[in-house]
């Protein structure tokens, strides 16, 4: 059983560490106004997080889009409104789905690395030998991993918003009957510019928030193996809730005032 005091203390410290996450988001914006960026580090670590994240998040996105098919199409084929299962998962996935499913994989998958590795170089005083060499960690572990999330999340995100459709597509069409075109023109007929504008720029706020979260719970560890440990799980999680929080907060700045995609397209 955890104690009282070992949950204050527990809190307590997860509440430092936030902190010291939005002080260093406050530092990498300056540092990056004055144009400090390490390139070949910065195309090493969009190899890290795009490429090699690639095959999960499209695996991830194919397979919601299947399910979210399967259930709307049974409800929607009984009211007789078939041709609107395509426009409904576009906009889905474009607003939702599609942004926040790619940033819940990046966390787990980039969020724990940034984390581990930082964690592992700040207890074994690796980050002090670059201090010693008169090497910026802000400059050069952390502000390429923050432009490399910022730049490959949002196109992971329109490459899960396309397998996501097309796995909607083969679900409807061959368990469902709904042709391919009409799929597609619902699509079309559902789905705005500013949705699909969305799913980047969500996509790219996300990101941040991964690299910045995994980064800076690395460069606070402390406590040897144990301490990376910790810093990795609570980074993931903290990355998890800030991204569902943000999320409410995006989506009700973006589409609180606009009309509904459900009767345009049916229109």
């Amino acid at each position: 059983m955890v104690s009282e005091q070992q949950f204050a203390t527990g809190l307590s410290l997860w509440s430092q560490r936030l902190l010291a996450a939005i002080l260093l988001g406050g530092q990498v914006m300056v540092h990056l106004l004055a144009g400090k960026i390490h390139r070949r580090n910065t195309l090493d670590q969009m190899a890290i997080v795009g490429p090699a994240s690639l095959m999960i998040a499209l695996l991830t996105s194919t397979f919601i889009g299947m399910v979210f098919t399967i259930q709307v199409s049974r409800e929607f084929i009984n009211f007789g409104a078939s041709n609107a299962v395509g426009g409904v998962l576009a906009v889905s996935l474009t607003r939702e789905m599609a942004p926040v499913l790619t940033a819940v994989v990046l966390a787990g998958r980039v969020g724990s690395a940034f984390a581990a590795e930082l964690g592992t170089m700040r207890v074994t005083e690796q980050i002090d030998a670059l201090y010693m060499l008169k090497t910026d960690p802000i400059d050069y572990l952390v502000i390429p991993r923050v432009i490399a999330c910022c730049l490959m999340l949002p196109i992971l995100t329109i490459l899960s918003l396309l397998t996501g459709m097309i796995g909607g597509m083969v679900i409807a069409k061959t368990l469902y009957g709904i042709p391919q075109s009409v799929f597609f023109d619902s699509a079309r007929n559902f789905v705005s510019l500013w949705d699909l504008c969305s799913a980047p720029i969500k996509g790219s706020f996300f990101g941040a928030v991964i690299a910045i979260i995994g980064t800076s719970w690395g460069l606070t560890t402390t406590g040897g193996a144990k301490g990376v440990g910790q810093s990795t799980t609570t980074a993931v999680v903290t990355s998890l809730l800030a991204i569902f929080i943000s999320n409410f907060f995006l989506s009700w700045f973006m589409f609180q005032g606009l009309g509904s995609s459900l009767g345009k397209g049916l229109s």
